[in-house]
């Protein structure tokens, strides 16, 4: 009997090793991605939407970072994250590709024609922001903004002085401008704000982008994919995905919609998008 047990032990001790390693292999091969992102409505949308197709359907475990523009930057030229989904060029993120684009790698456009400015209600009676000084008092002298390392931040800075407004910009975050916003909407109040497309907020408000006639804001803007150097050769099917992962409109719109009205997590509704969405996802897989 002892011989017995002894034999069941050592057998038992086997299976556990061999499944131990096997385990341990497993977890060995599987690959860590790690993407930063900003809490931009349209960069939470992509980098969720990226995150589950690169778990359920490539084997990669993700990270998802969350953190202020410029640190993103710094950490994809120091090659400390792989990717960042949200570059927009050539206005709004310039300085940070003539200060850190010799040590990044551009993936490709992943959205066509998006626009920064200055927003408002479209029941206030101005329309252009050259028209906000004579309308100073309505909006209480501020244009309420998101964070402060934002390019759309520095932009705006630009048009007060380009402008001679006689405004304060208030910094904040993109949830905290919306807030503001939904806030002066409910009681019919003027507001600006910094903004741009895409977002949700256009498709839940009747809202206007103020003219822009001394151009600070730029034309429309693409927004790209960059990745620290290497990462095509370290995981060239996660590279190949990210430079076929476009876009369109109706496909951003939709996923930002669902993940603002949801309140689950945001990589939960993005997983449901993408099994509701089988035939888009696999043009981006290349099947």
């Amino acid at each position: 009997m002892k011989k017995i047990i002894a034999c069941v032990l050592t057998m038992g001790l086997a299976v556990s090793m061999v499944t131990g390693c096997a385990s341990g292999a497993k977890k060995e091969e599987a690959k860590e991605i790690k993407i930063g992102y900003v809490n931009w409505s349209e960069g939470i949308a992509m980098t969720n939407l990226a995150a589950a197709i690169l778990e359920d359907k490539m084997g990669y475990d993700v990270d998802m970072v969350l953190a202020d523009v410029a640190p993103v930057f710094t950490s994809l030229a120091s090659g400390n994250t792989d990717l960042f989904l949200d570059t927009w060029l050539p206005v709004t993120h310039k300085d940070y590709l003539d200060k850190y684009g010799k040590d990044i790698v551009d993936m490709g456009v992943e959205y066509e024609n998006a626009k920064i400015g200055l927003v408002v209600p479209s029941y206030v009676d101005i329309n252009s922001i050259d028209q906000l000084n004579d309308s100073k008092d309505k909006f209480g002298g501020k244009i309420i903004g998101i964070d402060s390392g934002a390019g759309i931040m520095k932009k705006t800075e630009e048009a007060i002085d380009e402008y001679g407004l006689d405004y304060e910009l208030v910094s904040g975050s993109g949830p905290a401008m919306t807030a503001s916003l939904k806030k002066a909407i409910d009681k019919n109040e003027a507001i600006a704000v910094t903004g741009w497309t895409p977002h949700w907020m256009f498709a839940r408000w009747d809202l206007k982008v103020l003219e822009d006639p001394k151009g600070v804001y730029g034309d429309a803007e693409n927004i790209h994919a960059y990745s620290r150097k290497g990462f095509d050769k370290d995981m060239p099917d996660a590279a190949e995905f990210i430079k076929n992962f476009k876009l369109s409109d109706d496909v951003l719109s939709d996923l930002m919609a669902k993940i603002e009205d949801s309140k689950e997590d945001p990589l939960v509704t993005a997983k449901k998008w993408m099994n509701e969405n089988e035939d888009q996802v696999n043009s981006w897989l290349g099947k």
